[in-house]
């Protein structure tokens, strides 16, 4: 398989913990790619020129985190990261909907935070801001369960990147139960040896 990334995302994060946790990393070979560019590579196998993009062995191309993680899931004999069936699962598809809900919040306001001053811009940043915040005190009156799962993995992804591009907000002061849930399952092997580092 061949994973078309770029080093900051937390989407490829979110994918290469899931290959980790599942044991099948080594599977995977990283093509580092600038999205932005639209360079040929990817195009040629995601018009939407947007990482994560896996190419499996076959060569059938599949992008968006979700699908893909999805895709990882159905290789080899690892715990499921997606239950099948009953609660569980939908608990689980609920969290990786809040999770990458936070992340598109997130990394939509970081790309604004780069642009001129304008209102209309802090007017974006700002309705973003308080979407994670919003989904953020969600999570602390229902932490996560201790498992790992796709929604376990995705939260703690997008709890990642709050700390690692938005460490100035400090979430973590008024929401001690996820901020303790978190460091908890941050010591995962999935979400340990995928922490971002700034390569900006």
């Amino acid at each position: 398989m061949k994973l078309f990334y770029s080093a900051t995302s937390p989407f490829v994060r979110k994918v290469m913990a899931c290959a980790i946790t599942r044991g099948i990393d080594g599977q995977i070979e990283r093509l580092s790619v600038n999205p932005h560019l639209s360079p040929p590579e990817l195009l040629a196998h995601n018009p939407l020129s947007k990482v994560p993009c896996l190419v499996t062995d076959d060569g059938l191309a599949l992008f968006d985190s979700p699908v893909i993680c999805e895709y990882l899931d159905s290789i080899g004999d690892a715990q499921p990261l997606f239950p099948e069936h009953g609660v569980t699962r939908w608990r689980a598809l609920k969290q990786q909907a809040i999770g990458d809900g936070i992340l598109d919040a997130a990394v939509l306001r970081r790309m604004e935070q780069g642009r001129p001053r304008e209102a209309a811009r802090d007017a974006v940043i700002e309705r973003q801001r308080q979407a994670v915040g919003r989904s953020l005190d969600v999570l602390e009156a229902d932490i996560p369960h201790r498992g790992t799962d796709i929604g376990s993995i995705t939260i703690a992804c997008a709890l990642g990147y709050l700390d690692f591009r938005f460490a100035e907000d400090t979430w973590r002061a008024t929401r001690p139960q996820l901020a303790h849930w978190f460091d908890v399952l941050a010591q995962e092997p999935g979400i340990a040896h995928t922490a971002p580092r700034d390569r900006s």
